[in-house]
């Protein structure tokens, strides 16, 4: 005691020890730490990755990719913690359905993907709607994949050298964007699991 105050926890000891083992458990557990995934184990401190990407046209189907540079030999994934999707509202055209719908997947894609798809790990969308209005529309926003709540340890693991962006608008007047942060971390997979999550991610797509 110090001051007449009880210490929650000892001090450390020079060695390694059950208090310290159960000091190091309850501080990752006070910070939020990730509990890891089984057979992974943790390469890297927490990555921030943005990324942003722009239709090639009005109303066209566009696609980007960002590398995460991940070492195959040494089984090296990526484990997603959170996504941000930040997209340009629609235009607001009298009479006219407008919306803009972006997404963040594990593997490359020929059109947008719905929700239902095991390889998107995030998807927002924005609309206004405004068929039979003259002078204006109801606007909606509908997201899923975001910053997850906090009982989420993850929301996706990446085991290809990728992860797609995507963006399309619907009766635009001109061209839409979308940007994202993703943030997670480095791991190394043991043999069994790496195969498996590659093989998963490959033939899903």
């Amino acid at each position: 005691c110090r001051f007449g105050v009880r210490q929650a926890f000892p001090d450390p000891t020079s060695g390694v020890d059950v208090q310290d083992v159960g000091l190091k458990k309850y501080i990752n557990q006070l910070v939020g730490h990730p509990i890891m995934p089984k057979g992974l184990k943790e390469t890297s401190s927490t990555i921030v990755i943005g990324a942003a990407l722009n239709e090639t046209a009005a109303n066209t189907f566009s696609q980007g990719s960002v590398d995460l540079q991940l070492n195959p030999l040494d089984n090296e994934v990526f484990v997603v913690t959170a996504i941000d999707l930040d997209i340009s509202t629609p235009d607001a055209i009298a009479a006219t359905n407008t919306k803009v719908t972006a997404a963040l997947t594990t593997t490359s894609q020929t059109a947008m993907p719905g929700l239902a798809s095991s390889n998107v790990l995030c998807r927002k969308s924005l609309s206004i709607r405004a068929a039979g209005f003259v002078d204006g529309g109801v606007s909606f926003s509908q997201a899923a994949g975001e910053t997850p709540p906090t009982t989420l340890d993850y929301i996706g693991i990446i085991a290809t050298n990728d992860f797609f962006l995507q963006v399309e608008g619907q009766n635009n007047g001109g061209a839409k964007s979308c940007s994202a942060k993703v943030y997670g971390y480095r791991a190394r997979a043991e043999s069994s699991v790496y195969a498996a999550l590659v093989q998963s991610e490959v033939l899903s797509s």
